[in-house]
């Protein structure tokens, strides 16, 4: 079988073993690397923005009808809940079950390579009122200028109700907007081209940097991490999607591309206007994409939930920390509110769970230099799991309100399935 070269899945796959053996053969080479992946995330963040305000307004402008906005709105944010806090209390089960702490040498941790992600935390406050004004942009024009999600979706949801409330007059400007939409779209498969490079750059700087030697140190706590998010994959969504009639295994070959790129870029945010797209082409209505996508990349983290409750109990463990059933509640309350301020871009999951510790006192937040060699690594497991979660709650929230309109070869299977 011929190998397609000119396929970006292929391309980016070769260039993730390409950077995989220039960071082992030429480490400090490779570890120069990570500017390739950290221009490509700019680029892509130079159009999030504005393609989810657009996309937002747009979704929710078309539909008309407010009481229809507030229902979509209100399945999503409600299916987001309860998976979050599924896929939590799944993270602090296994981690308590295998103990992959217990017995760790805690004398290496540099507590001084901490010291960044704790200020930063301390920066941003993750106390309930904190983060309901933080949603509130005082300008919303600075809010699209500096990339903050919650404020842009904030405006945008306003943006577009005022929009639907205006019907036809609103037309033109629904009109504009989507061809706009069109062309930031162009704008992204200009930058998508790019992409392998910057997955051959993400992968070199990672093993140059933390070295192949570094997944052995914390290999119980990393294998712990891709079983969970394997079995919540495959079992929890996997039975959420079998629910609603449609495959999980399918599904996720059908994002493969946005999966690898994600992969090489250890962010989930650079793969989100492409997954919009694929969503699309899968049969979920625009108004529904344009509404549970962006909102879902704040409030339906996944991945980051299993990671960070995984990550505390960890840091419990090595430090002979035992915590009683009423704390693991407790930091089962405190994750679920500070999980869903993480961002889908590389370091953000770190970043939470400083700012978790710092509200969970019993658990010591140097612990955390431990994690600093492989948070890496488990950072492209949260982010896969972050991406393929978003897609399948889009396709839920599409089937619960009658607005998922799959091509004809799905509904052909879908037939002779049903005829069987």
């Amino acid at each position: 079988m011929k190998i397609n070269f000119k396929n970006l899945t292929v391309q980016v796959v070769l260039a993730i073993i390409l950077g995989i053996a220039v960071g082992f053969v030429f480490p400090e080479f490779g570890a120069q690397l990570k500017v390739l992946a950290d221009i490509f995330i700019k680029l892509i963040k130079m159009v999030i923005a504005p393609i989810i305000f657009f996309t937002v307004v747009i979704g929710i402008g078309s539909m008309g009808d407010l009481k229809k906005v507030g229902r979509i709105g209100g399945k999503a944010l409600l299916y987001f809940e309860v998976v979050t806090t599924f896929a939590l209390a799944i993270g602090i089960l296994v981690v308590t079950l295998i103990q992959p702490g217990v017995g760790f040498n805690t004398s290496a941790a540099d507590g001084g390579a901490v010291s960044q992600f704790t200020e930063q935390a301390a920066d941003s406050e993750h106390g309930l009122m904190e983060f309901v004004m933080s949603i509130v942009p005082e300008n919303a024009v600075a809010a699209m200028a500096g990339g903050d999600l919650l404020p842009i979706l904030f405006f945008a949801v306003l943006f577009g109700l005022a929009t639907a409330s205006l019907g036809e007059k609103a037309t033109p400007v629904i009109s504009l907007f989507q061809k706009l939409t069109d062309i930031f779209f162009a704008i992204v498969n200009m930058i998508m081209k790019v992409s392998p490079i910057a997955a051959f750059g993400a992968m070199a700087y990672t093993i140059g940097n933390f070295g192949i030697g570094s997944l052995v140190s914390l290999g119980k706590l990393m294998g712990s991490v891709y079983i969970t998010m394997f079995l919540f994959i495959f079992l929890v969504l996997g039975a959420i999607a079998k629910y609603y009639g449609f495959s999980i295994t399918k599904f996720i070959a059908y994002i493969k591309e946005e999966i690898l790129l994600v992969l090489g870029t250890s962010s989930s945010e650079s793969a989100l206007p492409k997954l919009m797209q694929k969503l699309e082409n899968y049969g979920c209505s625009k108004s529904v994409v344009g509404l549970v996508v962006p909102t879902g990349y704040s409030f339906n983290l996944d991945g980051t939930s299993i990671y960070l409750s995984m990550a505390a109990v960890f840091i419990a463990q090595a430090y002979g920390v035992e915590l009683t059933i009423m704390q693991l509640v407790t930091l089962l309350a405190v994750l679920m509110l500070t999980s869903k301020g993480a961002a889908g871009v590389t370091g953000s999951g770190f970043i939470t769970l400083a700012a978790t510790l710092a509200a969970f006192p019993m658990i010591p937040v140097e612990g955390m230099a431990l994690l600093l060699g492989v948070d890496r690594f488990m950072s492209e497991a949260r982010a896969i799991t972050n991406l393929i979660g978003n897609g399948v709650a889009t396709v839920v929230v599409s089937k619960m309100e009658n607005e998922f309109h799959p091509p004809a070869e799905l509904e052909v299977e879908k037939s002779s399935k049903l005829a069987v």
